[in-house]
């Protein structure tokens, strides 16, 4: 069995990288064997704690700027330390009146953590942290095994360098958990093609199950490379193959659906309801809204009605066109401004690099374990970047957090053979074409943000065009020279990033890493700016430059009409960033924040002492249309604080009647208003939120804390 160990560094055949060092030590005694053995090991130990200690530094350094980070999941995190319920089903609110729209598997564990150590920032982001040094580590030793250990360096340093995945292991979104949870299922995998136990098999199918538990349908994009891998590089016969490949589906369904399977069977009454599902169903959010919708474009539930795109209005987009801030459907979208940054510095090399590796194991058997990894990570490399390109439905950049494992194992195995075999010349032309298609795509990303290190992009492009002419040569010292200008060529720029991304706060629904770039989200100096970690530039209308709306400075989120109200039966705005006076960014006063679509609400002293006064007596101290809006100020509250209609505001939760109910047992004390400029399309007096949002404004009484407009719900109205 061909398996790689620490000692297969100096060994350069092909496919056979496990002949002990002390056989290659330069001299015959015994002493100067064993002393080189000894340096060896020392190197890897040293290089390897290296790399995780330097990537628990990055990943802490300034973790507290993130605050709640994503607000929407911070609220539930909240909400499961507090009430075992609300952990269990993932509910947004501690009284359990709806999930998050996602399966609850992702908050288990920071829950958990804010159980034992408190609400606070670290308490919730610092286990994101840990699964990001996890999937390090964890991707290093499957590299290692296959191919030794400094392509197993190179692999590791990848992944904790590329920007967007060090963006989601510092923030509380699912992603962490998925990439961890993936990583192992892809290990789990290649083991069983090396000894053909049905158990590693199953525990693949585990790794899925759960992956599933923590976004659906996203783990499943990786499944068609694991089967395929399994079924033309495993053991036995093919039928033996394929009934463990079947237990491998059992596994998957066993570990995901005992979940699914609970909430579907327990009593809706006695339960939250599932956000995200029109119905009231676990089912409908697994195959609609986060699963076939998210592929066509019809996610029931989303924002605006029909096929809605990305935040479309009615019809699709401004103008009833569809509108993709993240660029449109089609092969290029990866390497649009959107993503470009994010994710895509090393796509071509990793490409070029591993068709180069699988033709140099075209002799090898078919079970050879170095080219099962190679098409097992190539196929989850290409299935997920093709579902990502051409979706119709909603589509951020951070998403693309899925492609980096892949890309990073496949630059350390495909590198790695290619550096074993580089005695062909065309093996040589082949490493300097994929070094100076990186050195050029890089300068191109650069380009995109050229007040960001100027210098940067002269220095990638200059290292790569050297390093690829010194990989022509035969000799071995030009060689050693053109892959550290390669390496330089290929992670300078993603580490550039990435240290601007550790650098800069981070919050919100949609946020993106690195610095700002022209033709990204937003128009000239605004988009997100840098508190969602992207401004925009020339190139792309985005956001701020709507029909109808403004062009911000750097940070501001003004523009399409809707974007910064409220919500009437919709969302409290995109932003709810409108002007007032103290100078103050929000529908509060100075200080404070509303919320909104794609913003927690940022309420301030004065208003939190407000919804404070007598809360043991209300089951919800307030209500407010969307979980954004909601979250901030149940999160400064620490009390309940309903959010009517779920994550878009759009959900039937709770209907009018039901809240009627509630308000005359006195369960909730106060509703948070958020204005009535509804958002792109989304003031449908049909839905349960404008109904809510209308009974109550013509039976209570309103009045303005802080520029926060609340409604008393213990006092009627008097005429």
């Amino acid at each position: 069995m061909t398996t790689a160990t620490d000692t297969d560094t100096n060994n350069e055949s092909v496919g056979r990288p496990d002949t002990p060092v002390t056989d290659q030590v330069a001299g015959g005694s015994a002493s100067e064997r064993e002393s080189g053995w000894w340096t060896t090991q020392i190197a890897h130990r040293v290089s390897l704690a290296v790399l995780l200690v330097a990537t628990t530094i990055a990943y802490l350094w300034n973790l507290s700027a993130n605050g709640w980070g994503n607000s929407f999941y911070a609220a539930a995190i909240q909400a499961g330390s507090q009430s075992w319920k609300a952990w269990f089903f993932g509910s947004s609110d501690m009284a359990n009146s709806i999930t998050v729209d996602k399966p609850p598997a992702s908050l288990w564990i920071p829950g958990l953590s804010v159980r034992i150590f408190g609400l606070n920032s670290w308490a919730m982001l610092v286990p994101e942290v840990l699964m990001g040094i996890g999937s390090v580590a964890l991707l290093y030793f499957v590299t290692r095994r296959y191919f030794g250990h400094w392509a197993a360096i190179l692999a590791g340093a990848t992944l904790a360098v590329t920007p967007v995945a060090a963006l989601m292991f510092r923030f509380n979104n699912p992603e962490a958990l998925l990439l961890l949870l993936m990583i192992g299922a892809v290990w789990a995998a290649l083991s069983a093609i090396e000894d053909g136990r049905t158990r590693w098999l199953v525990l693949c199918g585990v790794f899925v199950g759960f992956g599933f538990l923590t976004k659906q349908m996203a783990v499943l994009l990786i499944v068609p490379g694991l089967a395929i891998a399994y079924f033309a590089f495993g053991p036995y016969g093919w039928g033996k193959r394929l009934v463990q490949l079947f237990a491998a589906l059992a596994g998957l369904i066993v570990s995901a659906g005992w979940w699914i399977l609970t909430v579907e069977l327990w009593p809706a009454s006695s339960r939250p309801y599932i956000g995200g599902s029109p119905t009231n169903s676990i089912l409908e959010l697994t195959l609609g809204y986060n699963g076939i919708g998210r592929i066509n474009g019809e996610e029931t539930g989303s924002v605006g009605p029909g096929r809605m795109g990305n935040y479309g209005g009615p019809g699709g987009g401004a103008g009833g066109g569809r509108f993709s801030p993240f660029g449109e459907a089609g092969w290029s979208r990866m390497f649009e401004p959107g993503q470009g940054g994010q994710i895509a510095w090393l796509i071509p090399a990793a490409l070029i690099v591993a068709v180069a590796g699988i033709i140099v194991l075209r002799k090898m058997s078919r079970r050879d374990p170095q080219r099962a990894f190679l098409v097992v990570w190539g196929l989850w490399l290409l299935v997920t970047m093709g579902v990502f390109s051409f979706m119709e439905g909603i589509f951020h950049s951070y998403y693309t957090a899925a492609l980096a494992p892949a890309i990073a194992a496949l630059i350390g195995g495909g590198a790695t053979l290619l550096w074993r075999q580089r005695s062909e010349l065309w093996v040589r032309i082949v490493a300097a074409v994929a070094v100076w298609a990186t050195a050029g795509w890089g300068f191109a990303l650069l380009n995109r943000s050229p007040d960001f290190l100027p210098w940067l992009r002269w220095l990638v492009l200059l290292a790569g065009i050297a390093g690829g002419l010194a990989f022509l040569p035969s000799q071995r010292k030009t060689a050693i020279i053109a892959a550290a200008l390669a390496v330089v060529a290929g992670l300078a720029g993603p580490l550039a990033y990435t240290l601007d991304t550790v650098g800069t706060a981070k919050s919100g629904s949609i946020i993106s890493a690195g610095p700002n770039v022209n033709g990204g989200m937003g128009g000239p100096g605004g988009g997100f700016g840098r508190r969602g970690g992207r401004g925009g530039g020339p190139g792309m209308t985005g956001m701020n430059g709507m029909p109808g709306g403004n062009t911000g400075g750097p940070g501001s989120t003004t523009g399409m009409p809707g974007m910064n109200g409220g919500s009437r039966g919709g969302l409290g705005g995109m932003n709810s960033r409108q002007a007032s006076p103290g100078g103050s960014n929000s529908q509060g006063g100075p200080g404070g924040r509303s919320g909104g679509l794609l913003w927690g609400s940022n309420p301030t002293g004065t208003v939190i002492a407000t919804l404070n006064e007598n809360a043991d007596r209300y089951t919800w101290v307030a209500a407010a249309v969307g979980s954004m809006t909601a979250s901030g100020y149940q999160l400064s509250t620490n009390h309940s604080v309903m959010p009517i209609g779920g994550f878009n505001g759009t959900d039937p939760s709770p209907t009018l009647d039901q809240f009627k109910e509630l308000v005359t047992q006195k369960k909730i004390h106060y509703y948070i208003a958020s204005g009535r400029d509804g958002f792109m399309g989304n003031s449908d007096s049909s839905r349960t939120s404008a109904q809510i949002s209308d009974w109550v404004e013509s039976n209570f009484t309103a009045k303005t804390v802080d520029g926060i407009t609340l409604y008393e719900l213990t006092a009627i109205k008097v005429s």
